[in-house]
């Protein structure tokens, strides 16, 4: 295969990952945050899934862009991530999500994918080339 071909393929794997990585994010994250409010009768299914898509719309207005910052730069050393860091943060946020839906753990897509890339870094260039602070962020807004 000539090399501008395997790149083209590579790309495009990347891209159904991510897709997988978000069609997921969506049917897990959204699942734990309307599931009580269905559950205990607070809301039917459908006001549900509206509340939260338009809250989720909403956060980008409120919390602009700082999430994506955070995790685009804020965890690791943004030369150390590569094709490579990408690919093993996406099946590892990939796996958590199955995981942890097959047997009703209720986790974060996000978090999951953010300890993706925490180990994927530390397995290509150690612990040296994580960011601390934007790691201890993550971890204290996991608890508040």
């Amino acid at each position: 295969m000539v090399p501008m071909q395997a790149a083209l393929w590579v790309v495009v794997l990347l891209v159904v990952l991510a897709l997988l990585f978000d069609f997921m994010n969506g049917f897990h994250d959204a699942a734990n945050s309307i599931a009580t409010v269905v559950s205990t009768g607070v809301l039917r299914p459908a006001q549900a899934v509206l509340f939260a898509a338009f809250f989720n719309v909403v956060a980008i207005f409120v919390f602009h862009l700082s999430v994506a910052t955070t995790v685009g730069k804020g965890i690791a050393d943004p030369g150390v991530v590569d094709v490579h860091v990408v690919f093993g943060a996406l099946i590892g946020a990939i796996t958590w999500n199955l995981i942890t839906w097959l047997y009703g753990i209720p986790s974060s897509s996000s978090h999951a994918l953010v300890g993706g890339i925490v180990g994927a870094v530390m397995a290509k260039a150690g612990p040296g080339a994580r960011v601390s602070s934007g790691i201890a962020r993550t971890v204290t807004f996991i608890f508040v």
